[in-house]
């Protein structure tokens, strides 16, 4: 049987994967998001930080702030979640997706306004050939 060795990731790798610097990896590492572990001086990422890190950019990209990954992380991974941790963590996820369903009805609304724009647009460029 093969002993089970741990995938581990570079700072390099990880920033070359994710299309990051080195320097945004330190950042999160100095907020707490990512947790390398140390071999002289550099940096050996887990899998579980590389999930995190994938988790941190994405949720960027939905408009969390790093404080709050930071503090869904924490409350992800308290040993003993109390009742209290997860009524939080409840309530900034319900939070961030009706901020997310409004969003996404704003885009909605303004697509739909472009493409009645659009449609109106071409149907006056048609008439202006015929005439």
């Amino acid at each position: 049987m093969m002993p089970n060795k741990e995938v581990t990731y570079s700072i390099s790798e990880l920033a070359d994967e994710f299309d990051i610097t080195p320097r945004t990896l330190r950042h999160y590492e100095e907020l707490g998001l990512l947790m390398p572990r140390r071999k002289g001086n550099s940096r050996i990422y887990s899998h579980k930080d590389r999930i995190r890190l994938a988790l941190t950019i994405r949720g960027k990209r939905l408009g969390f702030s790093l404080a709050e990954m930071r503090e869904l992380f924490d409350l992800y991974d308290a040993e003993h979640r109390s009742r209290p941790q997860l009524h939080s963590m409840v309530a900034m996820i319900a939070e961030k997706r009706a901020s997310l369903q409004q969003q996404q009805e704003d885009i909605e609304k303004v697509l739909a306004e472009l493409d009645a724009a659009d449609i109106k647009a071409r149907e006056t460029l048609e008439k202006m050939k015929h005439h």
